[in-house]
């Protein structure tokens, strides 16, 4: 599943071919942005801005007819969520597609560019007022890449899931809007503190420690690497390591069998419950216990809780 990163970066380049532009055509397989478009055409609406929040893509239109007063009461939104498999591609007229049109299942062109949503399982239009009653679609406060992030109000909303395994929190969209299951991996390596912890175990500094961790990885994940150019079609290695190594990008995630980059150790994976999202963690970096890690090069396993004990694959 994309993660907050994928989704920043894909609305950065949406956002640079369209703001701005006039849509010259408007298609959709789903039945109810067909129907709203046969009742109310995109057709000659503006795109005024492209926005992440979270795991979510944002696409806001308006008439331009319409005065600025009146701009925020005809305004659309339309929010989209890859969930596994969806993806928007932005091309130039005539630029041969990377996907096949019978995956398409949105498009949207200007006179310059065409942004196609590829297998997209979650399509909803909004007004303003109906967005912010939308508890799924998460506010820019607690999107973790956004300007207006708030990480003292992250920091309490983590320590109210006190019950909770670390893991499936800092997946928790309304605590920490665009971590996923790679990221929560990675911060939990970093500051060498088991996935499997319930959070009230933890101090406020390691809390803090860990909200930093976030903000600082996924930011280095969308840093800007293409200037004010449109990219119309590219991939990005997502990288929590230094190493410059395709193979050494992250240091636990996707590396189950393999030894620990750290102690060497070997890296295991379970499926956390209640929700079975893959975790991945070294054992020794990570103890389950609140004692101190163990020296690097010790690979006895640490003693655990039997109460909290993960489930191995």
């Amino acid at each position: 599943m994309p993660e907050g990163d994928t989704i920043f970066r894909t609305a950065r380049t949406l956002s640079r071919a369209l703001v701005g532009k006039t849509v010259t055509r408007f298609h959709s397989e789903y039945a109810q942005l067909a129907s709203a478009n046969d009742q109310h055409p995109f057709t000659g609406q503006i795109i005024t801005k492209v926005e992440a929040r979270g795991k979510y893509l944002l696409m806001h239109f308006a008439d331009p007819k319409d005065s600025t007063s009146e701009r925020a009461g005809s305004e659309r939104i339309l929010a989209t969520h890859m969930l596994m498999s969806g993806s928007w591609h932005i091309y130039r007229l005539g630029e041969p597609w990377q996907d096949s049109r019978a995956n398409m299942r949105i498009l949207i062109e200007t006179a310059d560019f065409v942004a196609v949503g590829f297998r997209i399982p979650v399509a909803r239009l909004h007004t303003p007022q109906t967005l912010t009653r939308d508890k799924k679609i998460p506010q820019t406060e607690r999107d973790v890449l956004s300007e207006d992030f708030d990480a003292k109000a992250a920091v309490e909303r983590l320590q109210k899931h006190g019950r909770e395994e670390l893991g499936n929190a800092l997946v928790r969209q309304d605590v920490l809007a665009g971590v996923g299951n790679v990221f929560k991996s990675e911060i939990c390596f970093l500051e060498r503190i088991s996935p499997f912890r319930k959070v009230d175990t933890l101090t406020d500094t390691q809390i803090k420690k860990l909200v930093a961790a976030a903000q600082k990885l996924l930011a280095a994940n969308v840093l800007e690497d293409s200037g004010d150019l449109v990219v119309t079609f590219s991939g990005k290695q997502r990288r929590t390591t230094h190493s410059a190594d395709p193979g050494d990008s992250l240091w636990v995630y996707g590396r189950k069998g393999e030894p620990c980059r750290r102690c060497s150790t070997t890296i295991q994976r379970a499926l956390q419950q209640p929700n079975a999202r893959s975790t991945y963690w070294c054992p020794v970096c990570q103890p389950l216990s609140t004692a101190t890690p163990q020296p690097v090069g010790q690979t006895a396993n640490p003693p655990r809780d039997k109460k909290q004990k993960a489930p191995l694959e």
